[in-house]
């Protein structure tokens, strides 16, 4: 127990000084490395074989929002034959699956209108951009045939801009001058016996190696010191016969390297969701509900349908709406509410007070892009830089460089990607104001061809989306009201990526999805 215990202590040490990734392979050095979790069960989509032992039928099902998770409802009823039809609020399905191109138009919760003027070929992923390899979405993809490519998620050669610094840092020096210092010291305590209480002399002795690697410091008879190696870059890139190439000078003190701050931004390459390969649809993520909206058949599918009210009644379930300046309705056997909980929330309903209760704790979170497309890819040609995101502390956040177009004419960057108090300082701005702040950053960072080359920009504050109203939620997992709408209400199965451990995600969404298809149809087969 007091070895268990002790070396728990130096682990978490590990981890406050090095972050996840030399916690993880320290782990590994001391073979205490976590195991992986059993899979979970595959999902039995629904089909119409299905019915032929029970003499039960189909039944008519009305899904309410056309984004990721009512496609995809409606998409896995449809193979068993149930009758769906989907209602969307906006002029185009997908939710927060928006893709940019030339001739886009979107209006605001403020009455402004963007109109996008980006060349052909050139694209903004408005909402979601990139696809996990574990993520069930690339299964819709395979199946949908919805051909898909690499997302640079993590580039060495991207930047890392902190205001207080003055100057940009690429990622692989900042990371090899980090790891360094956080080795030396490390190795430094070990080696004088400072946790000889916590490890036993295997254990040193195998920290020790690692470290010596993981760092790039020296042994023991340097003192362990970390001087920095080529990891940290080129002043001029290795070339022919006895060109060794010109490594950067430096590193920097210790202090200064610690002072910088670039450290905080290292971990969200090890996130699960985040690590390397990723992957983006071809031609735009958009691909994605345009593959499900054409499997599910166009006719199904009605736009610029305003949900007015949901009628649950003792056979099924009624719906109004306002579409073309008049109020419908639509009487269905069940309902699949896949609105963002907030906006279900303003719906009127007879679900019971309980549910009106759930739908209103999901705090929302706001979100916003720019897109900015340049004359040339001045990213790639001065500064090598192959896709990729740029870490800043200023309130753009992340400059992301596009993955996709490599070596073409023009390309896209997109300028900033920030969520809260930052994504709403910018949604409060006019589009115009927004992109002169963000060119204004990004020429901190990038010099004045950051505004000299830009061609068109198109920006969104998910906030202030209509029929959205947020980027994503925070769900109160396990609390008694998320629990409650993982239950029908009546004849009302809710689902979207808000009922998921993937909130944000489309894999949320589809696998929301799923389970709320599985539950419909088992109590279809079970009556």
């Amino acid at each position: 127990m007091r070895e268990s215990v002790s070396r728990r202590r130096f682990l978490q040490s590990v981890g406050v000084s090095g972050g996840a990734g030399a916690l993880f392979a320290t782990m590994g050095a001391l073979g205490l490395a976590p195991a992986a979790a059993a899979p979970a069960p595959p999902f039995d989509p629904p089909r119409k074989s299905d019915f032929s032992l029970t003499g039960r039928s189909a039944k008519r099902v009305v899904i309410l929002g056309g984004g990721i998770a009512g496609l995809a409802a409606a998409y896995e009823l449809g193979k068993a034959g149930y009758d769906c039809t989907i209602l969307e609020a906006r002029g185009v399905a997908g939710g927060r699956n928006l893709t940019v191109r030339g001739g886009t138009t979107e209006t605001d919760l403020d009455g402004q209108t963007q109109r996008a003027s980006f060349s052909p070929g050139i694209y903004l992923n408005a909402g979601p951009a990139r696809i996990a390899q574990w993520m069930v979405t690339l299964d819709y993809c395979r199946e949908l045939g919805v051909p898909i490519e690499p997302f640079v998620n993590a580039n060495a050669d991207a930047l890392i801009y902190n205001e207080a610094n003055g100057k940009p840092v690429r990622y692989r020096t900042a990371k090899a001058d980090v790891y360094g210092y956080v080795s030396e010291l490390l190795a430094k305590a070990t080696d004088q016996g400072a946790l000889d209480g916590q490890l036993t002399a295997t254990d040193k002795e195998r920290v020790l190696s690692f470290l010596q690697s993981f760092g790039a410091i020296g042994g023991r008879t340097a003192g362990w010191e970390y001087q920095g190696t080529n990891r940290r870059g080129y002043a001029s890139y290795p070339g022919a016969g006895n060109d060794a190439g010109t490594p950067l000078d430096g590193p920097a003190a210790l202090a200064d390297v610690f002072a910088s701050n670039v450290g905080r931004y290292f971990s969200f390459e090890f996130g699960y969701d985040q690590a390397m390969m990723m992957f983006q649809p071809v031609g735009g993520m958009d691909r994605i509900p345009y593959a499900l909206s054409r499997a599910i058949g166009a006719g199904r599918i009605r736009l610029g349908a305003e949900i007015t009210a949901v009628t649950d009644k003792p056979d099924g379930v009624e719906v109004t709406y306002r579409r073309e300046g008049r109020t419908r309705t639509i009487e269905a056997d069940f309902c699949v509410a896949a609105l963002p909980p907030h906006l279900m929330a303003r719906i009127p309903h007879n679900l019971g007070t309980a549910v009106q209760s759930a739908l209103g704790s999901f705090p929302v979170t706001a979100s916003g892009k720019i897109g900015l497309e340049y004359a040339g890819r001045w990213w790639e040609n001065d500064l090598r830089i192959y896709g990729g995101i740029t870490e800043t502390d200023l309130d753009v956040s992340h400059i992301w460089y596009p993955s996709t177009g490599f070596h073409a004419d023009r390309g896209l960057i997109v300028g900033y990607y920030n969520t809260g108090a930052n994504a709403r300082a910018y949604g409060s701005l006019t589009p115009e104001q927004r992109l002169l702040r963000a060119v204004e950053q990004g020429v901190k960072i990038h010099g004045e061809k950051y505004r000299s080359e830009l061609t068109h920009s198109f920006s969104i504050a998910w906030h202030r989306t209509r029929y959205l109203e947020g980027a994503w939620t925070s769900p109160p997992w396990g609390s008694a009201g998320y629990n409650l709408l993982l239950q029908p209400a009546g004849h009302v199965h809710f689902a979207g990526d808000w009922l998921s451990h993937e909130v944000a995600w489309q894999h949320g969404a589809f696998v929301s999805a799923r389970a709320a298809v599985t539950a419909l149809h088992q109590r279809v087969l079970a009556h």
